[in-house]
């Protein structure tokens, strides 16, 4: 899947207050095929609040080709590890199922080497307490095996930096995704949009793009329309999103408010004889 992922960023600041570190990570997995998805869960307190401030990566692009963090009301499962891929064989001898159960978001992306996150002062992602986030899920992607034949386990993973002190503004995700298929031979242009129906204030500062290997361009776009009935397109962000799969600062940081639209252009280029599809 093609994802463009909005409202969070790449920034080094020295905190005003505590910041202590959780480790989520793979209990040391050993992926049995390759295109394997698995997860592992973390339920948070729910006695207090906690605002997520930074994450690193415990991983590298030769054994991981990506991972999400997701946030969650329910896991999809109870166990310790299971199979959360959207193509998951029911020949897989561990439990299928996905991410979530209930109240899935997307909080971290990470691939291709990308380095650690931090937000700016005073933003943080709020998880536990009251908030609709009260399990972590942790979804690994092994592209390939090659480096487990020999017996080795994996531990990849993110230390997440949180602290308890209450922030000025919390964080969030948007996730603009594709579907289709991409001709053999072909260049395909694929593209998404969605309107703002909720009633806030989003400050976009960051973005950030993923496609796996026939991507060579992906965009974002802020749409407001005028008082003339005109869509005018401000750009966020453009990527080859075969860089190092980062955050970086959005183009235009103008608040986006509800009746705006948000919309991503997805360029693939196939070198291969059949079709390509999403999923």
């Amino acid at each position: 899947m093609v994802l463009l992922a909005l409202i969070i960023t790449f920034l080094c600041y020295c905190r005003a207050y505590k910041v202590d570190r959780f480790s989520l990570l793979m209990p040391n997995v050993r992926p049995n095929r390759p295109e394997l998805y698995l997860c592992t869960p973390v339920k948070v307190d729910y006695t207090k609040s906690y605002y997520i401030v930074g994450f690193e990566p415990n991983a590298t692009m030769h054994t991981t080709h990506h991972m999400l963090l997701y946030g969650c009301s329910k896991p999809g499962s109870r166990s310790a590890v299971w199979n959360c891929g959207e193509m998951a064989s029911q020949d897989d001898s561990t439990e299928m199922a996905s991410p979530c159960a209930q109240g899935s978001q997307v909080i971290y992306a990470w691939a291709r080497d990308a380095p650690k996150l931090e937000l700016p002062e005073g933003v943080g992602f709020k998880v536990g307490g009251k908030s609709p986030i009260q399990y972590l899920v942790l979804q690994v992607h092994y592209a390939t095996i090659d480096q487990f034949r020999d017996g080795s386990t994996d531990d990849s993973g993110v230390h997440l930096h949180y602290t308890e002190r209450p922030l000025e503004k919390e964080a969030g995700v948007i996730l603009l995704g594709t579907s289709g298929s991409i001709p053999p031979m072909k260049v395909e242009k694929m593209e998404a949009m969605c309107e703002i129906e909720e009633k806030k204030v989003m400050h976009p500062f960051a973005y950030r793009t993923h496609t796996h290997s026939l991507g060579k361009v992906v965009s974002g776009y802020h749409i407001r329309t005028d008082s003339n009935g005109k869509d005018q397109w401000t750009l966020l962000g453009k990527r080859n999103p075969l860089t190092p799969q980062m955050f970086y600062p959005v183009v235009s940081q103008q608040p986006i408010i509800r009746g705006d639209k948000l919309a991503a252009r997805c360029t693939m280029q196939s070198t291969r004889n059949r079709t390509t599809f999403i999923g």
